[in-house]
């Protein structure tokens, strides 16, 4: 699940975001998915999300991953958080058309008994020929804010 995109930053900045993340102390117990949805960009499905249904200690967490953002010297995040696990994203030449509406229309009610979310992670994104794949570069308990 996604708390905050920090996009491309040079090592001195990811280091120094590393550091301000290792200082967030947030229990959580848990998180719910509710529904499906998509993220557009101009004009075309890019992303499938499954929704997290938003409650305090999240949003909490989502504004303290924030400011440890800005604290590292990263503008603040403007946009409305809106919490969700990506399912898919999709490539321009996918050719998916109508199945991405049945799609939505099928896993309209997905929903899930809680479930925990033990840590926070930071990774880093490698761009290929494939698409993007992510590194886990630091994990942190949310309960204590200690590095593992």
């Amino acid at each position: 699940m996604t708390l905050r995109f920090i996009g491309e930053v040079e090592r001195p900045v990811a280091e120094d975001v590393a550091v301000a993340l290792s200082q967030i102390v947030a229990p959580i117990s848990s998180v719910t998915l509710t529904g499906v949805g998509r993220f557009e960009k101009r004009g075309r499905t890019d992303t499938l999300w499954a929704g997290v249904t938003p409650h305090e200690a999240l949003a909490a967490l989502h504004r303290k991953v924030d400011q440890a953002c800005v604290r590292a010297g990263l503008p603040p995040e403007h946009r409305a958080y809106l919490p969700h696990i990506t399912v898919a994203r999709l490539a321009r030449s996918a050719g998916v058309g109508f199945a991405i509406e049945d799609w939505l229309a099928t896993h309209a009610a997905l929903s899930s008994a809680p479930f925990p979310l033990p840590h926070l992670v930071l990774y880093q994104s490698h761009l290929g020929r494939d698409g993007a794949t992510y590194e886990p570069v630091a994990r942190w308990a949310l309960d204590t804010g200690g590095g593992t």
